[in-house]
């Protein structure tokens, strides 16, 4: 077993279990990542940004054999099939995804282009439909599965900085959570969405007035740190979540209450 260098955060250990986190070369799924890997899974980091992907997976195992890298475009359902291969060639199976990767832009809506606008969706809504669709039916083969979708704030109340097309994509992925999570239900395989509010890893992309407004709106007035979107991560990918089904975890510091 290779040696990660953070320590769990889970609470769980993940022995013996594969798993794969798009997004994975940075911010919250490079956490996420990592916290598998150090609670005793197989980590297949996947990513756009395939150096990405590259970096994190050889910190974690430089000899590849418990972390592997793959080059991953959300947007292609033939990419998801080449990784659920790749993953059951190496592996044996797959049993856990996270849907990690996202992509936001902060367009005025007027200004949205129909490319933009099918672009976003399909970064951030059908990507969720493509993963669950070829992982959902390859864990219910398997008769065990866990899938946990990283929707956002923005799907639930419109954001405080989003705009149309990535709040109605990341909508959609809420549902297509409930609607996986059903169709699934009973198979061993468990489907749930985690919706997180403002995020440390997003500071760099906000100006100064935005996060002094953001932080305003927090009743805890602060970001979540990367890792506490993990230990959700953490709790829903687990043995002991297999009663949680169809839910939606939100982890936004009070912002939006129901």
């Amino acid at each position: 077993m290779g040696v990660s260098t953070v320590s769990p955060v889970f609470g769980f250990r993940f022995d013996g279990r594969s798993c794969l986190v798009t997004g994975g070369g940075s911010g919250v799924g490079e956490e996420v990542a990592r916290q598998f890997h150090a609670a005793g899974a197989r980590v297949a980091v996947t990513d756009l940004n395939e150096a990405g992907a590259q970096k994190v997976a050889r910190s974690l195992d430089p000899g590849g054999g418990t972390a592997m890298p793959l080059a991953l475009d959300v947007r292609r359902k033939e990419d998801f099939e080449f990784a659920r291969d790749a993953i059951a060639t190496a592996w044996g199976r797959v049993d856990i995804v996270v849907n990690n990767a996202g992509h936001a832009k902060r367009t005025p809506t007027q200004d949205i282009s129909p490319q933009e606008f099918d672009d976003i969706v399909a970064t951030n809504m059908r990507s969720v439909f493509f993963s669950c669709q070829v992982f959902g039916e390859h864990m219910r083969a398997n008769g065990y599965g866990r899938i946990v979708n990283i929707t956002s704030l923005a799907g639930q109340n419109g954001g405080t900085v989003a705009s149309a097309h990535y709040a109605s994509a990341k909508a959609g992925a809420i549902m297509l959570s409930k609607y996986f999570a059903l169709q699934l239900a009973g198979t061993g395989v468990v489907v749930n969405a985690i919706s997180p509010g403002p995020i440390s890893t997003a500071k760099g992309r906000l100006s100064g007035e935005q996060l002094e407004r953001v932080e305003s709106l927090v009743p805890v007035h602060r970001f979540a740190e990367a890792s506490e979107i993990a230990a959700a991560v953490g709790l829903l990918a687990s043995d002991q979540g297999g009663f949680i089904v169809g839910a939606t975890l939100d982890i936004n510091g009070g912002l939006f209450m129901r």
